[in-house]
């Protein structure tokens, strides 16, 4: 069974399916089986899987089934449903020949391959009744006929290209390297010297010298190495801005929707990750490099001094370095586990220093505390299981070296007692192995570093080989081109006499698979050029996942938007929002100044701008009133302001891009009355000439706007000015009916 961890917390059932592939003999990368199992945040569902596998040519069978029925008809390998919150491979199941007891070999994502006595596996497969649920998948000839998608693989070469811009640092600290090297080299034949021609004869000016000389060479030692750290620190911190720098760049290249199935914790521990790859760049590599060359040159001194010691040394040497090299396969595994426990404990701080206030006003701060715990138990578990490999591994490595040392010394013990070695040469031959063992020892760490980088690379993989959101588009030919520039222009119509704005026809929208729930079905409207349009429906109509096609957040399941006569896909998503301004529902507060989270992008602030957009918001008197005015800096999220002035930041930010776009997601619902209405009059001045989009709940809000359209579980039940709804007396006259006072 080839194991495949899960990367990520909601990898399970990804990586269940490319275990089965792997199987089968195909092998699929794991974000690709993410993509078509449309993970989300909330995990993955069995349908979803399901839908994923049959995508790639297996028939699949989802069933709920008692243990008995499962050994006798089921096919393995299968997924299952685990601890009814996560998903596992059963691949196998033994009988005991004496005992007769079956034993469940299971794959799990986040744990590794684990046997199960029949009673553990029930009590973590059975949900209801004895039964469990349980996802039988059969290869198809489709199956047979795919092939996997390709995916370009980082390697260590790519990380190397990180050092060509500090060729004259790498290259003196090489020299350094190499003369610490020259300088260990000469301290045996001092050694032997100190013994043979000054102790053995007495001569005390011979004795001094060699001491002098050592005492020399030392100071010169530490001098090399100071200036080997302190290159090494510069380059090291060099290193790890630029590969966070890249990481983070490509990262805010991908779209939206790959942020959907990760969490906080993932993200952290991705960037710490770069660190190990930095020290394997810097520490590891170099230091390691002239290990080998110490190693060598010493090897050679060895050879000259007695063959068979060296043969006796090296035979040892090359089990010692198989055995750590085994456990360090072992333990890659367990990395895995590590870093997904590290980013759940990341998350769940992040979450318990973040809703403080709520927990303390509902009464959960214990349970949060025992979720940490039981995060932190699972932590030292897996902290357990590498520390056994770790003690297993350096307790061998330790007895093959002290045995490696023994034998040595006692074959050169042996030659000078028969004559054919000097007591020099035995105290040089024991100064050469204490000095080879220390390259040994590196290139032991080094073998785990290069470990640790390569299971970073592979999830940094994860970044480099995901699409960017700024990407080709295929035309009505099949051919790729270039996305264009949304652009803005002063005619009335266009093409044909089409009258201008956002049209949208036939536009259907799903989050996950295709057999999942439909947010959208069938939209068609026109949202006319320089007009409010408003957006009006009950909580879950589908108003914010509107909003977001029109952003370009997501692409629409079915159906065209059209910005007049450009298709949303063959537009730049970056020109779409340079041209919109925005005010989400969950809009973000940066911890920065109040003038820079209006100001956002800008590298020079216009004032004037910001000024009139200040204004506009009516927030000017509560920025005045502060010490240090539009200065004063905000905590994270909005820490620290109320969310009333909160929504003013972010109505100021939508103004002072002087967009020919907006779009309003509740953008006053925090908002007193007497607040939203000089807001409202303000913002009917700037909406001039300016198409607009405006969800609200609130309806006094909407009431002047050119058009409402009314949303009812994803659908258009309604639309036309308010008057009309409201003679109507159908769905827009039941939701304002109690906000305006209505009557019958």
């Amino acid at each position: 069974m080839k194991f495949i961890p899960q990367h990520d917390q909601m990898d399970c059932g990804p990586a269940c399916i490319a275990m089965i592939t792997k199987m089968y003999g195909k092998e699929y990368p794991l974000q690709y089986l993410r993509d078509i199992s449309h993970i989300s945040k909330e995990g993955v569902s069995l349908m979803s899987i399901s839908d994923a596998a049959e995508k790639i040519g297996f028939e699949t069978y989802p069933s709920l089934l008692s243990i008995e029925v499962l050994l006798e008809e089921g096919t393995l390998p299968c997924v299952l449903h685990w601890n009814k919150n996560h998903f596992v491979v059963l691949y196998d199941v033994k009988k005991n020949v004496f005992t007769g007891k079956k034993r469940f070999k299971v794959a799990d994502p986040s744990h590794g391959l684990i046997t199960l006595s029949e009673e553990e596996f029930k009590k973590s497969w059975c949900s209801q009744e004895d039964k469990g649920i349980v996802l039988f998948l059969s290869p198809t000839e489709k199956f047979e006929e795919m092939e996997p998608p390709k995916t370009q693989k980082l390697t260590i070469s790519y990380l190397l290209n990180y050092l060509k811009p500090f060729k004259k640092q790498v290259a003196f600290m090489f020299s350094m390297l190499l003369l610490g090297s020259l300088v260990t080299l000469v301290f045996p034949f001092l050694t032997q010297n100190l013994i043979d021609k000054g102790v053995t004869v007495g001569d005390m000016n011979m004795i001094t010298l060699i001491l002098l000389a050592q005492l020399g060479l030392f100071l010169g030692a530490i001098t090399i190495q100071i200036i080997r750290n302190s290159l090494t620190l510069y380059v090291g911190t060099k290193l790890s801005i630029n590969i966070i720098s890249d990481f983070l760049k490509k990262t805010l290249q991908l779209p939206i929707k790959f942020f959907d199935s990760k969490m906080v914790g993932d993200f952290n521990q991705r960037i710490n990750d770069n660190e190990r790859i930095e020290e394997f760049l810097t520490s590891q590599s170099l230091v390691t490099v002239f290990s080998i060359m110490t190693f060598s040159v010493f090897f050679g001194v060895l050879w000259y001094y007695d063959f068979t010691i060296l043969a006796v040394y090296l035979a040892l040497t090359v089990f010692s370095i198989s055995w750590s090299y085994y456990f360090l396969k072992k333990r890659r595994m367990l990395d895995y586990f590590k870093f997904q426990q590290r980013a759940e404990n990341q998350d769940s701080i992040l979450e318990i220093i973040n809703g403080v206030s709520e927990m303390k006003l509902n009464q959960f701060e214990e349970f949060k505390r025992k979720a940490w715990v039981k995060i932190q138990n699972k932590l030292f578990k897996t902290n357990l299981r590498i520390l056994k490999i770790d003690q297993v591994q350096v307790s061998g490595y330790e007895f093959l070296n002290q045995l490696k040392n023994i034998l040595v010394t006692f074959l050169a013990a042996t030659y000078v007692v028969k004559g054919q070695m000097t007591i020099g040469e035995l105290l040089s031959i024991s100064y050469i192995i204490g000095q080879m063992n220390s390259p040994v020892n590196q290139l032991v760490d080094f073998f785990r570093s290069l470990q640790d980088a390569k299971l970073s690379l592979e999830r940094l993989n994860e970044v480099q080989n995901h699409p960017e959101e700024e990407t080709m588009y295929v035309n009505e030919e099949g051919e790729e081109q270039p996305l264009k520039t949304l652009e803005i222009s002063e005619n009335i119509f266009v093409n044909n006499g089409i009258e201008k704005g956002i049209r949208l026809k036939n536009v259907s929208f799903q989050y996950e698979g295709p057999k999942s729930q439909f947010i959208l079905k069938d939209i068609n409207m026109l949202i006319p050029e320089g007009k409010v349009t408003a957006i009006v429906g009950a909580s879950g109509s589908g108003k914010t996942t509107l909003l977001k096609l029109l952003l370009r957040f997501y692409d629409p399941t079915l159906g065209s938007i059209h910005y007049n006569y450009d298709d949303i896909l063959s537009l730049s998503p970056k020109s779409i929002r340079e041209n919109c301004g925005v005010v989400m529902q969950d809009g973000y507060i940066f911890s920065d100044t109040i003038e820079r989270n209006i100001a956002t992008g800008d590298e020079v602030i216009d004032y004037d701008k910001l000024i009139k957009a200040v204004r506009i918001a009516n927030i000017e008197e509560y920025i005045m009133s502060l010490p240090l005015k539009l200065k004063t800096k905000i905590g994270a999220s909005g820490n620290g302001i109320s969310g009333g002035q909160k929504q003013r930041i972010l109505i100021a930010r939508a103004v002072y891009k002087n967009p020919h776009y907006i779009f309003f997601d509740e953008a006053t619902s925090a908002l007193d009355a007497e607040n939203e209405k000089i807001i409202h009059d303000n913002l009917q001045e700037f909406f001039k000439d300016r198409t607009a989009v405006v969800i609200a709940h609130r309806l006094s809000t909407v009431k002047n706007a050119d058009q409402i359209i009314v949303l009812k579980n994803g659908e258009i039940v309604e639309y036309g000015n308010h008057k009309k709804l409201v003679e109507n007396k159908a769905d827009y006259f039941h939701l304002v009916k109690n906000q305006l006072e209505l009557g019958n």
